[in-house]
């Protein structure tokens, strides 16, 4: 616990100590002419408190309230204020064009309250001012006063530049010359009368100027009234100036957007709209601030109940029960959800001093309990820090998740902290995680650390991603290589049965053939020994009678022999008796 005023003790506590040791010491004004035992005769007895016991009270009220005035609070860390804006260059055409009445009262009128309108919706932006004509010049550079850029702007009038005309080229030479980084310049013009604009739209691109244009008229036009009622003329006619929406080419090919202004805000909104999505706020100071839980009600509450029992009558009986009852009172109506107890400062304090000794493990104990206590969406996040300090990332991160926070500041913090206790995992989906983790960050607030974080994540992503990929091919290919040698294998043993079923086919066929051929010449040689026997047997008819059994024995065992079939040599004779006749 600290003071932020602690010179209120320096400065009352002194005088506070003086004036009370007067009226403690100073002799009651009876006792200057009556003796002690004459005044306890006169006093009626009461149970009440004494004058001493009373200022001693109300000395007790004062030092309470001088503690209460010094600011007594607990030092909660401290967090980055940054200070960004999108730069915006307003243009403003104060040429005699703009005095025309299409619309109302004129267009310059118009054009300014345009002008102040886009400054009330951009507060939080540095505005700068520029008028031009046939000559440009900066009104006021590049600022956060707002009240300064309006005062400057409603003072604008066409006899501001005395060179009349139209000249868009001085007006981006005088922005190229505001500074060397990207440039977003809004022209409010009705577009003077050129139609080529090409010159303008390479000297914008070169200078890294992105121009947008409200543009300011009618396309029916209207006459230029001059101050003096008369018209602006020219070879004797009235001249009809009208909007000229060829510039709109200068914001479309230079990355900007064209708007044709309307009487509502709807322009004005729109066009911002379009100029912060296409800027990106830049980070002009970042200022560190210490953030504090106060605790002056405590002293001051205790000051009022001492101060309502010193200006009481209530006996000195009664008085433990009023304290009692005092007590009982104020522990019913202490909120649970507060930030910070009558003691919880020193455990607090213990919890920061443990992380700053490095003892990160008993620091994240004693906030995480007091986080759960008191759901203290602070204490979540200092835990959150403590698990990463001590390695214990996956703690870490659930405590991130319990912290919440009404800051755009510690949201954005809280999800930068997050996606970094994320980015710790080697884990594909973890990483995806920290990625979301940094977008959200950056979408509340840009900081240049956490974009290098979400870049340098992504980049590891991507190589793992790829590294998963090569290493998927890889194995596809393999499988790929062994389903082609086991392919190729089945293929030679399908080959192989093949070939042995075609030798024995072969086998088969030639023995079949073999035996058809044996066959044909069997029965070949069975039809030529039939014709002899048809031809042969004709004169045994007549001697049939004549022949005898060995003769006919005989005669039969020739005609085996004459027979080329294999069944009929299985009867031949061993030995074939010559000397024998055959009849």
């Amino acid at each position: 616990m600290s003071f932020l005023h602690s010179e209120v003790f320096l400065y009352l506590l002194p005088p506070l100590f003086v004036l009370f040791g007067l009226l403690l010491t100073q002799q009651e004004q009876q006792a200057k002419f009556f003796s002690d035992e004459v005044m306890s005769k006169l006093r009626v007895s009461a149970n009440t408190l004494t004058i001493k016991a009373r200022n001693g009270l109300f000395f007790l009220v004062a030092i309470l309230v001088i503690v209460a005035l010094s600011n007594p609070v607990i030092d909660d860390g401290e967090i980055e204020i940054k200070a960004k804006s999108s730069d915006i260059m307003i243009a403003l055409d104060i040429s005699d064009s703009m005095l025309a009445q299409d619309v109302y009262p004129n267009r310059l009128k118009f054009a300014k309250q345009k002008a102040l309108n886009i400054l009330k919706t951009t507060m939080d932006e540095r505005i700068g001012v520029i008028a031009f004509a046939k000559n440009s010049y900066l009104v006021s550079p590049l600022s956060f006063d707002h009240d300064a850029v309006k005062f400057l702007l409603s003072q604008l009038t066409t006899e501001s530049i005395t060179e009349k005309g139209t000249d868009f080229m001085s007006l981006l030479q005088v922005v190229a010359d505001t500074s060397k980084n990207k440039k977003h310049l809004l022209i409010i013009s009705d577009g003077g009368d050129k139609s080529d604009f090409s010159q303008e739209i390479e000297y914008a691109k070169d200078n890294d100027i992105v121009v947008f244009i409200l543009g300011i008229g009618t396309k029916q036009g209207s006459p230029i009234k001059l101050k003096n009622g008369e018209f602006i003329k020219q070879d004797g006619n009235i001249i009809v100036s009208k909007l000229n929406e060829h510039i709109s080419d200068l914001a479309t090919h230079s990355g900007g957007v064209y708007i044709q202004s309307v009487k509502s805000d709807a322009d004005i909104k729109t066009m911002i709209r379009e100029i912060k999505s296409k800027t990106k706020s830049k980070e002009l100071k970042s200022e560190k601030v210490k953030r504090y839980t106060p605790l002056f009600y405590y002293p001051l509450g205790l000051a009022l109940v001492i101060l309502l029992i010193a200006t009481s009558s209530i006996g000195k009986q009664q008085m433990p029960k009023i304290f009692s009852l005092l007590f009982l009172c104020f522990m019913a109506s202490y909120p649970s959800d507060v930030k910070a107890g009558l003691l919880d400062f020193m455990e607090l304090d213990k919890a920061k001093d443990a992380y700053l000794s490095k003892n990160y493990k008993e620091a994240s104990n004693i906030y995480e309990g007091y986080a759960k206590k008191t759901n203290n969406g602070q204490s979540y996040f200092n835990a959150g820090n403590a698990f990463y300090k001590d390695k214990n990332y996956k703690k870490a991160i659930e405590s991130y998740k319990k912290a919440t926070f009404d800051s755009k500041d510690l949201r954005a913090k809280n999800y930068a902290n997050m996606g970094n206790a994320y980015a710790r995992s080697s884990k594909e989906e973890d990483l995806e995680k920290a990625v979301q983790s940094y977008e959200k960050s950056l979408k509340i607030e840009e900081d240049k650390q956490t974009r290098e974080n979400l870049e340098s994540v992504k980049k590891v992503l991507k190589k793992k991603k790829q590294k998963k990929q090569k290493q998927k091919k890889q194995k596809q290919k393999k499988q790929q290589q062994k389903k082609q040698q086991q392919n190729k294998k089945s293929n030679k043993d399908k080959q192989k049965s093949k070939d042995n079923s075609k030798k024995k086919d072969d086998k088969k066929s030639s023995k079949d053939s073999k035996d058809k051929s044996q066959k044909k010449s069997d029965e070949k040689n069975s039809k030529k020994s039939e014709k002899k026997s048809d031809k042969k047997p004709q004169p045994s008819k007549t001697k049939k009678s004549k022949m005898s059994d060995a003769e006919e024995k005989k005669w039969m065992q020739k005609l085996n022999m004459q027979k080329n079939s294999y069944m009929y040599k299985l009867n031949k004779s061993n030995k074939e008796n010559y000397d024998e006749k055959p009849w």
